[in-house]
């Protein structure tokens, strides 16, 4: 273990000494090439900013309206049916939209249940098993000029389904 910690103190100026080492070796303008990167980091901050603006309002006017919660009461009974607890359901429908919101909602999971919980157990291997999928997918597919999705969404739902299953069952075996 002392050895994995003493290689993660030293792995980033590692790796940024080998970049510098190689550019300098092969002739290459680090700098300038490390300066066009960034213009063009900027550049795609820019394109993308609009969206993350819209998907953080979003996320915000579904909490603040208790749009949320109703949807998280009415989804109980199957929530029920499949031995999902109820305080995970709006944690599920969050993190399909947006990470940090969905870690919002864990927090206060854990203030109220604690982490070591059932329930703490389930979300943390969740926000593990499964990805902000509408996020994820305006983003990239926004960014590549990409207008139509194929299988891209029922993919990502079927793969959530099954990572909020493996969540359950994993959770469940270790408590």
């Amino acid at each position: 273990m002392e050895v994995l910690i003493f290689l993660s103190e030293f792995m980033v100026p590692l790796v940024i000494f080998y970049i510098v080492g190689f550019g300098i070796l092969s002739g290459r303008p680090v700098f300038d090439d490390f300066l066009k990167g960034a213009a063009e980091g900027m550049k795609t901050v820019a394109g993308i900013l609009p969206t993350l603006i819209g998907l953080m309002a979003a996320v915000g006017v579904l909490r603040a309206s208790g749009f949320l919660d109703a949807v998280a009461g009415f989804l109980t009974v199957p929530a029920g049916w499949l031995r999902i607890p109820v305080p995970i359901v709006p944690v599920i429908l969050v993190r399909l939209i947006s990470s940090s919101a969905a870690v919002g909602l864990i927090l206060d999971i854990f203030k109220e249940y604690g982490p070591d919980s059932l329930t703490g157990n389930m979300v943390s291997i969740m926000m593990g098993c499964t990805e902000t999928i509408f996020y994820t997918m305006s983003i990239y597919f926004m960014t590549a000029g990409i207008r139509k999705t194929r299988w891209t969404l029922p993919g990502a739902l079927i793969a959530t389904v099954f990572g909020i299953g493996a969540s359950i069952f994993l959770a469940g075996m270790m408590g």
